[in-house]
């Protein structure tokens, strides 16, 4: 039943052929939007325009009706006013399309449940999978599909965003380019009328290109299914939820926005953890972890070590480090013997290793490449505070340096930098890079407390 379901699914990641209803010659219609970005996405099907003025969109014939397109069609997206969906959807059924996409809103989510349920009895009938209503599409890097209607171009990557809400799903997408973080696929999923998490999680557990999974939720309509899917796919690779409608009016707002009931919150996260799902509690610690997961290896131990050139910021890391569940290296006899060379006589080797005010560059490239390479320890986090002493020049070098040395080793690290201009510009300069540094100790500490 498993590899049926994922068999079926499949097609909606890769479908070989594909039509939009409602492509338009508009540049301002969303039907214009949905066919261009699936052309200059470098869509490798067959594409097909579905508009009753025919004619031409963007050097391909428009088909009046989907009927008259004279191939197999492996997927369908409609964009059409709401009162001519139903229609359109027989239409796909009697075509022996695969899988529709419903850009189009104005079902459950005000109440439109009748039609709702009659789209899902149709397809249902016609052995056709529904995604939406109420989405803005899907991207696919395994196909290079860009069904969305996004302003923003999408980069490959080992991130696949599952997204209940639309707006804020292509607002993730323009999040992503700018934190340069590579996607293997987004889906919207809006109202969720047939198509789940459930299902889509089906297809991306044994997806190779998929490292770790966002999923952005307001409410859960087959609770059984969502968690027996969950356990399966974080047995397999992390998950990353963020779940709205917390509060009681979040909740109201929740089911005004997807028709979704966003049951209690309490109930909700015991479920998580149950299902050993990571819940995020805002989009820039859930875009952090994700980031750090897919581009950094997992402790292959528990054995962590903080290294600091301040007292006061090793403190709060070592707090970050138990609210996490990190746990610190304490055998001191290694840790001299690790850290000693790197450590002056007035600085120490204890966990927190503190190097002191006065470390430079070099100090600090010898005290990060130790735990590299010593067989006792499995992880790292680098602290820095600004001082006049440091070489501030050499800052992201040493950095970039002391995180390849980790890299080749297989070890994780990551980065907490704090202080002025400088640091903030080394910052957004090596965080294009793909390096795990932040201005704060804990959205450092929480990414590696995540990868265990």
């Amino acid at each position: 039943m498993k590899k049926r379901q994922a068999d079926t699914i499949q097609r909606l990641f890769e479908p070989e052929s594909f039509a939009v209803i409602g492509a338009s010659q508009d540049p301002a219609k969303i039907g214009h939007k949905i066919f261009r970005n699936i052309l200059s996405g470098g869509y490798r099907g067959r594409l097909y325009p579905v508009s009753p003025a025919g004619g031409e969109i963007l050097g391909h014939k428009a088909h009046k009706a989907i009927e008259d397109i004279d191939d197999a069609i492996d997927q369908a997206t409609i964009v059409i006013p709401a009162k001519f969906v139903i229609d359109a959807v027989k239409s796909c059924a009697k075509k022996g399309v695969k899988h529709v996409q419903i850009i189009t809103s104005g079902f459950s989510e005000v109440g439109n449940n009748a039609e709702e349920h009659e789209i899902v009895d149709i397809a249902s009938a016609a052995g056709m999978r529904v995604l939406g209503p109420n989405i803005f599409g899907l991207y696919s890097a395994s196909s290079s599909l860009n069904s969305t209607f996004s302003a923003t171009s999408i980069m490959p990557g080992n991130v696949a965003i599952l997204t209940q809400s639309g707006a804020l799903g292509i607002a993730m997408i323009g999040k992503t380019a700018v934190d340069n973080i590579g996607l293997s696929t987004i889906v919207s999923i809006g109202n969720k009328c047939d198509i789940d998490e459930a299902d889509l999680l089906e297809y991306l557990i044994p997806q190779e290109q998929t490292k770790v999974i966002l999923i952005y939720v307001e409410g859960v309509k087959n609770g059984e299914r969502l968690i027996e899917a969950l356990k399966r796919t974080t047995a397999v690779k992390p998950v990353v939820v963020i779940k709205s409608g917390r509060s009681k009016r979040g909740a109201m707002a929740a089911a005004s926005h997807t028709g979704s009931l966003a049951g209690s919150d309490d109930i909700f996260d015991a479920i998580m953890r149950q299902c050993g799902v990571l819940r995020a509690e805002s989009l820039e610690e859930a875009f952090n972890w994700c980031k750090f997961l897919s581009t950094s290896p997992a402790p292959k131990g528990d054995r962590s070590v903080i290294v600091t050139n301040g007292g006061g910021i090793g403190v709060m890391a070592t707090d970050a480090s138990e609210k996490f569940g990190i746990e610190l290296f304490d055998d001191q006899p290694t840790l001299k013997e690790v850290f000693g060379p790197a450590t002056t006589s007035f600085g120490s080797t204890k966990n927190p290793v503190d190097i002191t005010g006065g470390a430079n560059s070099a100090d600090y490239d010898l005290a990060l490449s130790a735990p590299a390479h010593s067989e006792f320890m499995d992880a790292t986090m680098a602290l820095y505070c600004e001082t006049a002493t440091f070489d501030s020049e050499n800052l992201a070098p040493m950095i970039r340096k002391t995180y390849e040395t980790h890299r080749a080793a297989g070890k994780p690290i990551t980065y907490a930098i704090v202080g002025g201009e400088s640091v903030e510009k080394a910052i957004s300069a090596l965080k294009k890079d793909n390096i795990p540094v932040f201005s704060d100790v804990y959205q450092a500490v929480s990414c590696l407390g995540m990868s265990y």
